[in-house]
């Protein structure tokens, strides 16, 4: 059975290569909007649970200079893909978006993307309108990334994403409000 295996291997290797049922592969050249959403095909696809930090909001470095917050994570994003080559499967499509889970091979390991963004201080749990997190696990995960100070949790001004929108909404608000 092995020796038909490794033929298998060696005679379809694309095959054996390519994504699993229910899920496609995310490869350098989509276009990439933020650092958890891009578009392929004229389709839209954003990292189910996971908050990039926002483009045009700024950090500043250990050299005291001004980055742009959202495309550090953009950066990451885009070294990920390129390093790892996940594969994503759609799981919710609301408003044009299909909110996707991915995941990353390194070495024999496959690993949640939006986890490995997380972990790595350059992306952030997302959270829903009462400010709990759409997937529990990825807000532990924020937490142990911002105790260990990893990625961007190393820069002082580094404001979690949530944070800013919701100062966006109430601002918002306010002004409708008669």
């Amino acid at each position: 059975m092995r020796e038909v295996l490794i033929l298998l291997l060696t005679l379809f290797p694309t095959s054996v290569a390519a994504a699993p049922d229910g899920y496609f592969d995310l490869l350098p050249g989509v276009t990439l909007e933020t650092g958890d959403t891009w578009t392929s095909d004229g389709k839209r696809y954003r990292l189910y649970g996971a908050q990039s930090c926002l483009r045009g909001t700024s950090y500043t470095d250990k050299h005291g200079q001004k980055r742009d917050c959202g495309e550090a994570s953009l950066a990451v994003l885009a070294a990920y893909i390129k390093d790892t080559k996940p594969v994503c499967a759609p799981i919710v499509k609301k408003d044009g978006i299909a909110y996707v889970v991915c995941y990353a091979t390194v070495g024999k390991g496959r690993l949640d993307l939006a986890n490995v963004l997380i972990t790595s201080g350059y992306a952030f749990a997302a959270l829903n309108g009462e400010g709990l997190p759409y997937h529990v696990p990825y807000a532990v995960a924020e937490q142990l990334a911002r105790d260990k100070r990893a990625g961007l949790w190393q820069f002082e001004d580094v404001r979690h994403p949530a944070i800013l929108l919701s100062r966006e909404v109430n601002a918002r608000n306010k002004k409708a409000d008669p």
